[in-house]
């Protein structure tokens, strides 16, 4: 209910804009893709991305919107996540960098490692016990310290903004919940790999989850996380 909810509020604003002569492709978890007179144009939407955080009113859950002008992770030019829990909204357009609450994040934010190597801290999502027992053995060559959130969005801004060292989900996620994300990292200075695909941002923005997705703010800890193993999709 709450997921269809939101999903109404933001499907009305599209539909005012569609009436105001906007042509796109709306794809959304809840109804699908729904064409608004035109293909050139996607608009990739997630109404609630931690939507049992917001029915057990945990903090982290968030409205996550993408546009894009082709049809990969690649060809998105904005991105545009609010989390509701503490207010933040992030935003991103393509070539021009992101910002928090409308201040510009800086680019040149590194990782925090541990005096013996390890990424301090990284998030990771799909976090069902026996997925996580899987890459139990790899987490702990890599990560000092690991956070679940609840919501790949969040999750990926958090890398954005250079709380968290590193993100990784271990199994297929779906483009609505990392589409807008996964922009913010890149204008934010940060690396994105969809590692199911040959070319790291060639994940196409559809409703299926045809890979995992790793973001991180070095080279290094992202060769480092795509290396942690996958459930498959």
């Amino acid at each position: 209910m709450i997921d269809a909810a939101a999903e109404d509020a933001v499907f009305a604003e599209l539909e005012g804009l569609h009436r105001a002569g906007a042509r796109f492709t709306a794809v959304s978890e809840e109804r699908g893709t729904v064409e608004f007179g035109g293909r050139d144009v996607v608009v990739v939407v997630d109404p609630i991305d931690g939507s049992l955080n917001a029915k057990r009113r945990l903090p982290h859950h968030s409205i996550s919107i993408a546009v894009a002008d082709g049809p990969t992770m690649a060809d998105v030019f904005f991105g545009f996540v609010h989390d509701f829990g503490p207010g933040e909204e992030w935003t991103a357009r393509r070539g021009e960098g992101a910002q928090l609450d409308g201040v510009a994040l800086g680019r040149e934010a590194g990782e925090r490692r541990t005096r013996d190597g390890l990424l301090e801290v990284i998030g990771l999502e799909s976090a069902d016990p026996r997925w996580v027992a899987q890459a139990a053995d790899s987490l702990v060559e890599v990560a000092h310290r690991v956070r679940a959130l609840g919501t790949i969005a969040v999750t990926l801004c958090q890398v954005a903004g250079a709380r968290l060292d590193g993100m990784a989900t271990i199994k297929g996620c779906r483009a609505v919940d990392a589409a807008a994300g996964q922009l913010i990292v890149r204008e934010a200075g940060g690396l994105v790999s969809f590692p199911g695909f040959d070319d790291p941002l060639a994940a196409p923005l559809d409703l299926e989850p045809h890979s995992a997705v790793v973001a991180a703010r070095t080279r290094r800890g992202l060769a480092e996380l795509a290396r942690i193993p996958r459930m498959p999709s």
